[in-house]
């Protein structure tokens, strides 16, 4: 089953994301606390958006989603960019992923946004297969960039 994100899963939601950080092998990354996380879903203005994926037969969360809103300007229309998708290891195979997907994909249906993008590291082939066997097109020609900590307080101090 999947479900919006209730403030009750935060607990869970930030330990998923610390599981989440380790096997991308950036445990020392994950800075975020459960109030930051509690402020951007349930805050006075919600940043981010998250779904769960309960084990169908305990009811137990197994999976997370978090996304926000992004814009193409080219489209002309929001879009989703998916920052996290997670299944504990021992759940996955179980279809709680492609569930999770399917519902973000039906969010933008329903509100006419035009695309659902996220990143995936370029090790993680269980993933990458994974997401192409949904349709899922990688955008080898784009690179990411990024700016933190010193060099974005340097440009924007």
């Amino acid at each position: 089953m999947i479900r919006t994100a209730a403030v009750t899963d935060v607990p869970v939601i930030h330990a998923m994301i610390r599981e989440l950080a380790e096997y991308e092998k950036a445990l020392h990354e994950a800075r975020a606390t459960e109030e930051q996380l509690r402020d951007a879903l349930f805050g006075e203005h919600p940043a981010v958006f998250g779904l769960v994926a309960e084990d169908d037969a305990s009811g137990e969360p197994v999976g997370f989603a978090l996304w926000f809103r992004n814009f193409s300007t080219w489209r002309g229309t929001h879009g989703i960019y998916l920052e996290d998708l997670y299944v504990r290891p021992t759940e996955r195979g179980g279809g709680h992923g492609k569930a999770l997907l399917t519902e973000l994909a039906r969010i933008c249906v329903e509100r006419g946004y035009s695309r659902l993008e996220w990143s995936v590291l370029d090790w993680n082939e269980p993933s990458i297969g994974f997401y192409k066997s949904l349709g899922a097109v990688p955008m080898d020609e784009w690179t990411v960039f990024r700016l933190t900590d010193d060099a974005l307080r340097e440009l924007g101090g």
